[in-house]
C-alpha cells in the first residue's frame, strides 16, 4: 500500500477532490465550507507528467499512451495492427497465464470521471475451438477516450488508495479525469488535428529456391539419396524449379506491405459563468495500418454539464459517445481459428505477385462489418450542509459489439461461410459517499463513508454456417428458421450465453492528522458478490495507512528541501470471481466434436451429452480470494521541487486462488477446481525527475520511471509441491510466469556420442537417441529424457520496465525525446522452432503449422540453431526447449517531438487569449535488442512470438494544438 504525505501546500487529497466538483464553479457571493487540503495518499509520481507530451505520440489506446509512463505498470503491445488490444499489468502477474481468457481476470480497473469501466467478458471463449481471438469485433475498447480533453492519468497501485474501489479495483486501477471547465465567466474554443503516415517496413523477401536451398543441407545431412525413408514425400510446390509461382520474383510484399494514413481531429467548446458550465467536445480519428488494409476508425462525442442552483446544492453530469469501426487482417491463421475449419494447407500462398492478388481480388466477394457502439456517463448530485457533504451519482457504461461476415467458395475450396455476433457489456453503478470533517487547533479530523451497488450483464449471440447454396446469398444467421433453405442445417452452429454479476460494498474510513505532520488513516469495506459461494458471499477488508511529513517535523526552515515524507501501509482487498458458475457448484460442458472442430453443442439440431467434459468441477466451501499488501516509500523535493525523488517498495501476496488441477475423473470430469495458489510480487517503483537547465530562454527537464518486479509461487492447492498444466509447471518457490524447458547442451554427431547404460541408449519418451538428436540434459538421471527433465527457466513479465524522457526548450521551441526499454525478460522463438521444423509442419493441420503470405520473408538468424535430423521421431525442433529461449530485454526510441509555440506571434496580432502550438512527431524509431526476431514487443500473452503479428510501424505526424 502507498501513503503519501505530502505538505499542505500539495494539491487536495484524492478523497476530498471528488467533493469539489469545479470548486472554481462556485458562486464569488455565496459561500461554501470548504474541506481543508490534507496529504494525499498516494505516490508522487503516479500521475502521467505530461498530457501534452504523450498526446504527441498520436497514439489510438490507453495503453500506449501510459506505456512506460507510469511507475509500476507494465503494457503488453503483441500486435501492430490498428485497433487491436494490448495488455496492460500493475505491479507484477498475480496468477498463472495458461490461455487467454486468464488475462482478462488480471486487467487493471480503468475508472473514467468517476465511473468504473466496463470490457469484454471471456465466456465466449468456452465456445472456440483455438485460443488466438475472441469471437466478436476485438475492438480496443480503450480507444475511446481523446486524450486533448484529459486532463490527468493517475494510477493507483497500492491499497491506501485502491481500497476504495474494492474488488474491482484489486489488479489496480487507472483513473481518467477529463477536462471540466476553466472558471466563471470563461470560455474555450480548442482545436486539435494531426495528420500523417505509418511507414511500410522493410522486409526481405524469399521464394522457392531460397526455401530449397534451405531444406538441402538437411537432406544432404542425413538422406543419400534425397529421401530420408519411403514416406518420405517432398512438398510439390518444391518440387518444379520452373514453376514460376512459386520460383519466379518474390515480390508479394508490394501488395502485402504498404504505407497507412492517419489523421486525427477534435473541438472543444467550453463556457459558463458563475452558477453554470459546460464543455462539449466531437472527435475522430483514423489509424492505417502497415499491411493488409487494416485500418482502425473513431467517432466521438462527450457533453459535460455543472449546476450550482443553490450553494448548498451541485448538479453534474455527463455523457459519453462513441463509435468504432475496424478493417480487420485477412489472415489465415485467425481466419481459421474463428471457423474452426481447416482446408488443405500442403501448399502455401504463392509469393509471385501476379498470383497473390488474385487471391486478394476474391476478398471482393467477401465482407466482414466489424464495429462497436458505445456509452456512458453519469449524473450526480452534491449536497452540502456545514461541514458535512453527501454525494450520490449514477453511472453507467454500455458497449455493443458486431460482426457480419462472409467468405466466399473460391477462397474456402468450394465451401462458403457466413458467420453473425451480436454481445453487449453493460455496468450500472449507484455510488452514495458521506464526509465529515472538523478541526481542533493542530488536530484535524476526516470521516467518511459509503455504499455503491454495480450490476454487470454480459451477453452474446453467435452462429455460423458452412456450404451456402451459393456466393450471392449473405443473410444474417441470427434470424429464424428461413436459414435452413440457404445452408444445411446440419452445418448452422448457434450459440448464446449471458452472464450476470451484483455487487454491493459499504465502508467506513477515518484520517487524523496531527499538526499537518503526522497522518493516520483506516477504512474498514465489506463486499457481497453474487459470484461468490453461498456460505462465503460477503468479504472483510481492512487497510491502515500512515504518513509522516519529515520535512515539517524536523527541517521546516530548511529553504533547499522543499519536500520530504515519508509513508507506510497495510491491508487486505477482496478478489471477486469473473464467472458465475463458481457460485453454483459442480456443473458442465458438453461437447460432442470431432477433430477440427470441437465444440459441438448437438447434432442435426438434437441436444447430446458426453464424457469426459471439458470444463467443470467446482465443488463446494470455495472461499474469496484476496490480497495482502504491505507498501512503505518516501517522497524527496529539493530546491523548490527541481529535484524529485519518489521510491515505493511493496510485498503482495495473493492468495487462495482458484487455478484448474487434472481430476474428479470418477465423476467424468477431466479437470477440477481448486483453491490455494498463494503467489507472491515484490518490488520497488522508482520516479527520478529534476530540471538540468532551467534558465528564461533554454531549459531541460530529465526524468527517468523505473518498475522493478519479481514474483514466485508460495503455495499450491492441497500440499502441493508442484503440479503440469498444459505446458507449464507450478512449482513452489518458482516464478508463476516462468518457461517449462529441457535444456539443451549440443548434438549427437555419430551413434557412438549417445550415452549408453548396461548396454541401454539414452533414451527419448523410450525412443533412442541417436546422431543428429539434441543433446538434453538427464537432468533425474534415470537415462530417459521426458517431463522430468524438463526445468524452470526464463520469465514472461519484465524484471524491469520504464522509460527515460528529456524535455528541451529554446524560446519557443520545444525537443521532446521518449525512450522506452524491458530489462530481463525471456521469449521463447516459435517462429523459428517452426521454421526448422518443417518436416512435422508440412501438411500438419494445427494452428500454429498454417504458413501466412509472411512465410516468404526471411526472418531470425538461422545461424544461431544447430542442423538437427528433422525427420527423427524425438521432434528435435520442438519448441518447449533452451534452443529457443532469448533474452528479450530492449531499448526503444519511443518518440520524437518537435514543437513551436506561436502564441507570441499571433498574440500580437490577434488576440493575446490565441494560443497556437504545431508540432513534429515520429514515433517507434529505434530498437536495441539482443533478441534475433523481428521486435521483442511481437509477443503473445504466455511469452511466445509466433510470427503472425503485424509489426509495430514506424509513425510520422505533423499537427497543431489551438486554444481561442
Amino acid at each position: 500500500m502507498i501513503l503519501t504525505l505530502l505538505s499542505a501546500q500539495m494539491a487536495d487529497a484524492d478523497e476530498l477532490n471528488e467533493f469539489f466538483v469545479d470548486k472554481q464553479d462556485t458562486s464569488q457571493t455565496d459561500t461554501v465550507p470548504e474541506l481543508r487540503a490534507v496529504y494525499r495518499f498516494d505516490q508522487a509520481n503516479n500521475k502521467v507528467g505530461s498530457i501534452k507530451n504523450i498526446s504527441l505520440i498520436t497514439a489510438h489506446s490507453l495503453p500506449q499512451l501510459i506505456k512506460g509512463e507510469l511507475p509500476g505498470v507494465y503494457v503488453s503491445e503483441s500486435n501492430g495492427e490498428p485497433g487491436t488490444s494490448q495488455q496492460m499489468f500493475v505491479r507484477g502477474l498475480n496468477k498463472p497465464i495458461f490461455t487467454n481468457r486468464d488475462i482478462y481476470s488480471t486487467q487493471p480497473l480503468i475508472v473514467l470521471d468517476g465511473v468504473p469501466q466496463i470490457g469484454e467478458h471471456p465466456f465466449s471463449f468456452d465456445i472456440q475451438n483455438y485460443d488466438v481471438e475472441r469471437i466478436g469485433p476485438e475492438n480496443n475498447l480503450l480507444t475511446t477516450f481523446d486524450i486533448d480533453n484529459i486532463e490527468s492519468i493517475v494510477v493507483h497501485k497500492d491499497l491506501a488508495t485502491l481500497a476504495k474501489y474494492g474488488p474491482l479495483g484489486v489488479n489496480g486501477v487507472i483513473e481518467i479525469t477529463s477536462k471540466k471547465s476553466l472558471g466563471p465567466d470563461k470560455k474555450r474554443i480548442s482545436v486539435n488535428s494531426y495528420g500523417g503516415f505509418s511507414a511500410r517496413p522493410a522486409v526481405t523477401t524469399i521464394n522457392g529456391s531460397y526455401e530449397n536451398a534451405f531444406r538441402k543441407q538437411f537432406y544432404d545431412l542425413f538422406t543419400t539419396n534425397g529421401r530420408y525413408n519411403e514416406d518420405d514425400v517432398y512438398p510439390i510446390y518444391l518440387s518444379d524449379s520452373l514453376n514460376n509461382n512459386y520460383f519466379g520474383p518474390s515480390n508479394w510484399s508490394d501488395s502485402y506491405y504498404h504505407n497507412g494514413y492517419n489523421y486525427g481531429a477534435n473541438a472543444t467548446v467550453a463556457g459558463g459563468g458563475n452558477r453554470s458550465n459546460f464543455q462539449f467536445n466531437l472527435g475522430t480519428i483514423q489509424n492505417g495500418g502497415t499491411a493488409e488494409d487494416t485500418e482502425f476508425d473513431k467517432l466521438n462525442a462527450r457533453f459535460y454539464l455543472n449546476l450550482r442552483p443553490f450553494n448548498w446544492l451541485v448538479f453534474e453530469t455527463l455523457v459519453n459517445v462513441n463509435r468504432l469501426n475496424r478493417d480487420r487482417n485477412k489472415n489465415l491463421r485467425n481466419r481459421y481459428a474463428m471457423m474452426g475449419y481447416f482446408p488443405d494447407l500442403g501448399a502455401p500462398i504463392s509469393p509471385n505477385k501476379e498470383v497473390y492478388d488474385k487471391y486478394l481480388d476474391e476478398f471482393d466477394k467477401s465482407f466482414d462489418n466489424n464495429f462497436n457502439n458505445l456509452l456512458g456517463g453519469f449524473f450526480g448530485l452534491q449536497f452540502n450542509v456545514d461541514r458535512l457533504r453527501f454525494k450520490t451519482k449514477f453511472g453507467i457504461d454500455y458497449n455493443e459489439g458486431y460482426r457480419d461476415l462472409f467468405y466466399p467458395s473460391t477462397i474456402l475450396e468450394s465451401n462458403n461461410f457466413a458467420s453473425n455476433y451480436y454481445g453487449y457489456n453493460q455496468r450500472i453503478l449507484i455510488d452514495n459517499t458521506l464526509v465529515y470533517d472538523f478541526e481542533n487547533d493542530a488536530n484535524y479530523f476526516y470521516f467518511e463513508a459509503g455504499n455503491s451497488f454495480t450490476w454487470d450483464v454480459f451477453k452474446y449471440n453467435y452462429a455460423y454456417a458452412f456450404k451456402g447454396v451459393n456466393d450471392y446469398i449473405k443473410i444474417n444467421l441470427l434470424g429464424g428458421d428461413q436459414n435452413s433453405s440457404v445452408f444445411p442445417k446440419q452445418l448452422i452452429y448457434k450459440f448464446l450465453d449471458r452472464t450476470r454479476h451484483n455487487m454491493i460494498s459499504v465502508y467506513g474510513k477515518g484520517s487524523y492528522t496531527y499538526d499537518n505532520t503526522y497522518t493516520a488513516s483506516l477504512m474498514l469495506r465489506y463486499d457481497g458478490s453474487s459470484n461468490a459461494q453461498p456460505t462465503a458471499r460477503w468479504f472483510f477488508s481492512p487497510t491502515l495507512s500512515l504518513g509522516w511529513n519529515a520535512k515539517n517535523s524536523l527541517m521546516a526552515d530548511n529553504e533547499q528541501i522543499s519536500q520530504f515524507n515519508f509513508r507506510a501501509s497495510v491491508g487486505r482487498l477482496g478478489i471477486y470471481n469473473m464467472y458465475d458458475n463458481y457460485s453454483q457448484g459442480p456443473s458442465y460442458t458438453a461437447q460432442i466434436g470431432y477433430t477440427g472442430n470441437m465444440i459441438v453443442p448437438s447434432y442435426n439440431a438434437f441436444a447430446a451429452l458426453v464424457r469426459p467434459y471439458e470444463v467443470g468441477w467446482v465443488g463446494y466451501d470455495i472461499p474469496w480470494s484476496y490480497m495482502d499488501e504491505v507498501n512503505i516509500g518516501m517522497d524527496l523535493g529539493l530546491q523548490q521541487n527541481k529535484l524529485q525523488f519518489s521510491l515505493d517498495a511493496y510485498v503482495r501476496d495473493t492468495k487462495d486462488q482458484l487455478v484448474m488441477l487434472p481430476g474428479k475423473r470418477d465423476f467424468g470430469y477431466k479437470y477440477q477446481y481448486e483453491s490455494g495458489l498463494d503467489v507472491r510480487n515484490m518490488g520497488v517503483d522508482l520516479g527520478i525527475s529534476g530540471d538540468i537547465i532551467n534558465k528564461s530562454q533554454l531549459s531541460w527537464n530529465s526524468g527517468i520511471i523505473l518498475g522493478f518486479n519479481t514474483n514466485k509461487i508460495l503455495a499450491l492447492p492441497n500440499g502441493l509441491d508442484e503440479v503440469a498444466v498444459d505446458n507449464r509447471l507450478l512449482k513452489v518457490g518458482e516464478r508463476v510466469d516462468a518457461f517449462w524447458l529441457l535444456e539443451n547442451q549440443g548434438i549427437y554427431l555419430t551413434d557412438n556420442d549417445v550415452p549408453q547404460q548396461s548396454g541401454q541408449l539414452l533414451t527419448y519418451r523410450a525412443i533412442d537417441l541417436k546422431a543428429g538428436d539434441p543433446i538434453w540434459k538427464d537432468q533425474n538421471g534415470d537415462f530417459n529424457i521426458d517431463d522430468e527433465d524438463r526445468i524452470v527457466k526464463g520469465n514472461i513479465i519484465p524484471k524491469v520496465s520504464g522509460s527515460w524522457n528529456n524535455s528541451l526548450r529554446y524560446n519557443n521551441f520545444d525537443l521532446n525525446l521518449n525512450f522506452y526499454f524491458n530489462l530481463g525478460r525471456s521469449i521463447m522463438n516459435q517462429e523459428m522452432s517452426n521454421r526448422f521444423n518443417f518436416i512435422e509442419n508440412e501438411n500438419a493441420r494445427e494452428i500454429d503449422a498454417i504458413k501466412e503470405i509472411t512465410y516468404w520473408e526471411k526472418r531470425g538468424d538461422y545461424s544461431k540453431y544447430p542442423l538437427y535430423n528433422p525427420w527423427s521421431s524425438v521432434s528435435p525442433y520442438q519448441v518447449n526447449q533452451s534452443l529457443f529461449l532469448e533474452n528479450g530485454s530492449f531499448v526503444k526510441l519511443r518518440t520524437v517531438s518537435l514543437g513551436y509555440n506561436m502564441k507570441d506571434v499571433l498574440s500580437s496580432k490577434y488576440s493575446k487569449k490565441m494560443d497556437l502550438y504545431v508540432y513534429l512527431s515520429a514515433n517507434n524509431l529505434l530498437t536495441l535488442s539482443p533478441y534475433s526476431g523481428r521486435d521483442p514487443e511481437l509477443v503473445n500473452y504466455l511469452g511466445y512470438d509466433l510470427g503472425y503479428s503485424l509489426p509495430l510501424p514506424k509513425t510520422f505526424a505533423l499537427g497543431f494544438k489551438l486554444n481561442l
